[in-house]
């Protein structure tokens, strides 16, 4: 339902097939909502490093293209300021846990999801069209976009699957970041495939 509600969300701001869109974000439920929110919406992630610099968060978003982005209040100072050199308002900056558009000038979860409106009906080929832009870490050069279509993370879920063998009553400790592809597909994917329960870690902690 919060898929959806986010889907719809987005659709109304004119987001769709052929729209990119930022995700700025630790890992937490909110994360998993937007994500799938945006893919649903027809639109394709730009998942972004939570450790990233203004400049680095500028640079993807302006590779990317992308005209909207979703953060969360404790990286908000890098993502404004990354935001607004690659063009993108104050008003689609979306802060998820944030006080709202009346209050701050940038929605939050509430300003979009509180609406309810329907998940728009979007029409798009799995094989080619692009779910999500993760970025490389720039091991040897410049970060480049990976472009990963529909058809590439339903593969790689089912290729985990016999692997893993994941099941519904399993809990499945997430450490690793959803914004980086190993996060993302072997924890976030393949778990909510599976149904399993996600017990999710903000960032990694040996003691926690």
């Amino acid at each position: 339902g919060r898929v959806d509600a986010f889907a719809g969300a987005l659709a109304g701001r004119g987001i769709g097939v052929g729209d990119v869109v930022g995700l700025l974000s630790p890992n937490s439920s909110g994360f998993a909502v937007a994500f799938h929110g945006i893919l649903r919406a027809g639109a394709t992630a730009t998942t972004i490093n939570a450790l990233y610099t203004a400049k680095d968060i500028a640079k993807q978003l302006a590779d990317s293209k992308a005209r909207m982005l979703v953060t969360v209040t404790p990286l908000l100072a890098q993502a404004q300021e990354g935001a607004a050199a690659a063009g993108i308002r104050p008003e689609n900056i979306v802060v998820l846990d944030g006080d709202g558009l009346a209050a701050t000038g940038h929605p939050n979860a509430a300003d979009l999801m509180d609406p309810g409106l329907p998940a728009p009906d979007v029409s798009f080929a799995p094989s080619s069209h692009l779910a999500v832009l993760p970025y490389s870490s720039g091991t040897t050069g410049n970060p480049k976009g990976v472009m990963l279509t529909h058809r590439n993370l339903v593969a790689n879920v089912a290729q985990i699957r016999p692997l893993h063998g994941m099941v519904a009553d399993d809990a499945i400790l997430a450490v690793l970041p959803f914004f980086h592809i190993y996060g993302m597909t072997v924890l976030l994917n393949a778990a909510l495939h599976a149904r399993a329960r996600l017990v999710i870690m903000g960032s990694f902690d040996l003691g926690d």
